[in-house]
């Protein structure tokens, strides 16, 4: 793999909320022990050989030092959604319209036979990066609009830390409540990855406490509904920038507000109405414990929830990685939203 590429990915995962899972710097200045990080553990057989060397590769790359500030990040993420962007969309015949609705920037995509949005069955996606950067709006839409043959509307959300809680999710709730005037809740299905699954969670936290009927499904890939706390997986996986705790790591983000809010964190409040929801992670995944913990609360509230967990590879590797395990993360994650999705538009009352 080119020195620029491996470089480049690598930028991508530190600028996500917990890109640093898969750098190789030793975390004794954390008190974790010395020598148990991703660089240094047995990748598994059970890995396709693309997904072990591309995991291996970027487990080696070096972390730039000092930390690059966060606009050159921000530059080097785009560098990479921009490329790898281009080459799905040729590969997936997938049209990338840039647009805004209810005065906030989208990316609109469009598989091959869609003309327009129309007001059938659509996919909100809420990018991961950190809350900081876009590490996804093209690769984490891209697949799973050829794969569902449904539209996907990505939110360009406004980022921390110029723009702390709630801009973000001030902005999904905007293009959300637009969708729903056109598709109807039940002609809606949310899904994001990272930053964007937590964020997904406090949307539909937001719906709940406003008394909307909620979509038809959640995607929740690789994510955090509770920021007030840690989880095991964070013990043996080095946190992004230097960070201590995920608190510490999203602080910017949350500003002022507290993290035991039950909309900023979802596992404070009550998650009774949420809708069928597939949550997706994996082995070596630094957010492995909080996805795990928020399948075990939706279960235990009596929501249709969950759980697959992919072996040995990195924190949301299907936003980056072109592995085979990618395509099947991907397949799992379209059957599962267009399964749940009304072939037709259906407003909801209420």
């Amino acid at each position: 793999m080119p020195s620029r590429i491996r470089y480049l990915m690598h930028r991508a995962m530190m600028a996500a909320m917990v890109a640093a899972a898969a750098r190789g710097a030793a975390t004794a200045d954390t008190g974790r022990p010395a020598g148990r990080n991703l660089a240094n553990w047995d990748l598994p057989n059970t890995l396709s050989p693309e997904g072990r060397a591309m995991a291996a590769a970027m487990a080696a790359a070096p972390s730039p030092d000092p930390t690059p500030p966060l606009e050159a990040q921000r530059r080097f993420v785009a560098d990479l959604q921009a490329g790898m962007g281009a080459e799905l969309a040729k590969r997936h015949q997938v049209r990338v319209e840039n647009s805004s609705i209810a005065g906030v920037a989208v990316r609109i995509l469009l598989p091959k036979g869609v003309k327009t949005l129309g007001d059938g069955p659509v996919l909100l996606n809420l990018h991961g990066g950190g809350f900081q950067a876009d590490s996804g709006s093209l690769t984490e839409t891209i697949p799973i609009a050829a794969m569902t043959g449904i539209p996907v509307v990505a939110v360009l959300y406004r980022l921390a830390p110029e723009h702390p809680y709630p801009a973000a999710l001030d902005d999904a709730l905007a293009v959300y409540q637009n969708l729903e005037r056109t598709h109807g809740a039940s002609g809606i299905a949310v899904y994001g990855t990272s930053a964007g699954a937590a964020l997904s969670g406090q949307l539909l936290s937001r719906l709940g406490m406003m008394k909307r009927p909620m979509p038809a499904a959640l995607g929740y890939f690789s994510g955090s509904a509770d920021l007030s706390t840690s989880g095991d997986s964070e013990s043996w996986m080095p946190l992004p920038g230097g960070a201590k705790t995920m608190r510490e790591s999203v602080a910017s983000y949350v500003g002022t507000t507290s993290v035991d809010d039950p909309i900023l964190s979802p596992l404070k409040g009550d998650v009774s109405r949420f809708p069928p929801t597939l949550l997706v992670t994996s082995t070596r995944d630094i957010l492995l414990s909080p996805t795990s913990i928020f399948a075990r609360k939706l279960l235990e509230r009596g929501v249709d929830a969950r759980l697959v967990i992919f072996d040995g590879l990195p924190h949301a590797f299907w936003a980056y990685m072109a592995i085979p395990e990618t395509d099947e993360a991907n397949i799992l994650m379209s059957r599962f939203l267009r399964a749940r999705l009304s072939p037709a538009r259906r407003p909801d009352e209420g």
